[in-house]
């Protein structure tokens, strides 16, 4: 073997360039030994490692093969294209500013070639932080990921995979899951994009009961609406919008459906408020049930809760029952908003008509009970309004207040024993019932049970109608039972 020892070879020409060998030809670096590279190195890593570009990129440019490039998007997005695949060829991408979360790159292949062996087309890097090294293999699979080691990390986009509830359905892009009652939302799979990972919720609790209805025309307050509260990406267009969604990762969510409050008892010898409704829950989420509608004062008075409960007709020793107050406890925005006041009011010439308040609603609060004009029309409040839906493509109304309980009214020769009770409110609120009072001979008839919040939607039950002047005790009837309430979780799937 012959050996030449000199201290450096030069091109014949200046600026030229030198030739180590010929193509085939073998060059063996002994153990030991060390390169010193004082220049620019290129191709050396074109059978699958890269020798990285210290010129940071900032805009759009072609990469070559055989190197790497740290790409600052501070600015804005920048594409990347690649060069024509050639067997061995690679290219490395490293996020230099931690923002490709918010500015991504753009990968484009080069005319036919493929990434990840699925597609032609664009594909992103928009994780922050990450560094991949793509190898082109063959026209079969074509860039493929190596040193990330997973090829979720390369330059395409997942979207989230989950399952339960009572029902799915999509809406556009989104995919939404509907629990009518206990359940668990098992995430399987998250996405690569961080942003595609927060989930949209509406989460609305039980719905309270009615009151019940005794004698003395003591007429039942109406139960206030389950909590509601919601985050919704597209459309933000509901005022009660959270100012941030929930952000899963792979696991199951457990989610409780509250169940909606029984209705207060009527008659004798005990007249009771309504029970409160259940609370709903979705990870951070909580939505409280609706409170009692109330009859006479504490204990039996209106109660607190996602939306307060209507006061219960008045007496002649306490002629106005308050309503109780919604949003308890607070959030922000609101869950929900005060009960109606109930009163007391002379009907002339000799006698009184007693009016409950309704139940608060998520968007708004429980009518006071009341006398119109004229005074045969006088009616309890009317339930607080609920929420129309954002989440899914229905048109349903979720939250409505139960209507308190109010006086009949007579035509003279019929009675008509429900006209003067309120109508819930939009959203499955149940009306408020009554008895009606005499006229022109006609005895009295016993009060009405209120009506039943609408299951699902967390309206509050009505109150229960009364009957007159010490009339027998039986007369008196029972407060609506409350809604059950919903939870609805909505994500991007495509």
């Amino acid at each position: 073997m012959s050996e030449i020892k000199v201290n450096k070879i030069s091109p014949r020409a200046a600026c030229g360039t030198v030739q180590l060998g010929d193509s085939g030809d073998t060059f063996t670096i002994p153990s030991g030994a060390t390169i010193n590279n004082q220049g620019t190195a290129t191709n050396f890593g074109a059978t699958g490692s890269a020798s990285w570009v210290t010129t940071v990129k900032t805009s759009t440019f072609t990469a070559v093969a055989g190197e790497g490039y740290f790409v600052n998007t501070t600015g804005g997005a920048v594409t990347v294209n690649l060069p024509a695949g050639t067997a061995g060829a690679v290219v490395a991408i490293k996020d230099y500013a931690g923002t490709f979360d918010t500015n991504a790159v753009t990968v484009a292949p080069n005319g036919s070639d493929k990434i990840g062996g699925n597609s032609t087309t664009d594909a992103t890097l928009n994780v922050e932080g990450i560094a991949v090294t793509l190898v082109f293999i063959d026209s079969t699979q074509g860039w493929l990921v190596t040193d990330s080691g997973l090829q979720s990390e390369a330059p395409t986009t997942s979207f989230i995979t989950a399952s339960g509830g009572n029902s799915c359905g999509t809406d556009g892009d989104y995919k939404y899951h509907v629990f009518t009652g206990p359940g668990t939302f098992t995430v399987s799979g998250v996405s690569s994009c961080a942003a595609l990972n927060v989930v949209d919720y509406l989460v609305v609790a039980g719905g309270a009961g009615g009151a019940g209805g005794g004698t003395n025309w003591t007429q039942g307050g109406g139960g206030g609406a389950g909590g509601y509260r919601t985050f919704v990406s597209n459309p933000t267009t509901s005022p009660k919008n959270a100012p941030a969604g929930i952000t899963v990762s792979a696991q199951g969510y457990p989610i409780a459906v509250g169940a909606g409050g029984a209705g207060g008892t009527g008659g004798g010898p005990t007249v009771t408020k309504g029970a409160n409704g259940g609370v709903s829950t979705f990870d951070s989420i909580t939505s409280t049930g609706g409170g009692a509608g109330g009859t006479y004062s504490n204990p039996e008075g209106a109660q607190t809760g996602g939306s307060g409960g209507g006061g219960g007709g008045g007496t002649a020793c306490t002629p106005n029952f308050p309503g109780a107050a919604g949003n308890t406890p607070p959030v922000s925005p609101p869950q929900g908003n005060n009960g109606g006041n109930g009163n007391r009011s002379f009907q002339g010439p000799t006698y009184y008509e007693n009016f409950a308040g309704a139940g608060g609603g998520a968007n708004a609060v429980g009518g006071n009970g009341g006398p119109a004009s004229p005074a045969s029309n006088s009616r309890g409040g009317t339930g607080g309004a609920g929420e129309p839906n954002y989440i899914t493509g229905s048109n349903v109304t979720y939250g409505g207040g139960g209507g308190g309980a109010g006086a009949g009214i007579s035509d003279g020769s019929t009675l008509l024993p429900n006209a003067g009770g309120g109508p819930g409110g939009t959203g499955g609120g149940g009306i408020g019932m009554t008895s009606g009072r005499p006229e022109n001979g006609i005895p009295w008839a016993p009060g009405s049970t209120g009506g039943a919040g609408t299951a699902n939607t967390g309206g509050g039950g009505g109150g229960g109608g009364a009957t007159g002047d010490n009339v027998s005790p039986e007369f008196g009837a029972g407060g609506g039972t409350g809604g059950s309430g919903i939870v609805i979780i909505r994500y991007k799937y495509q």
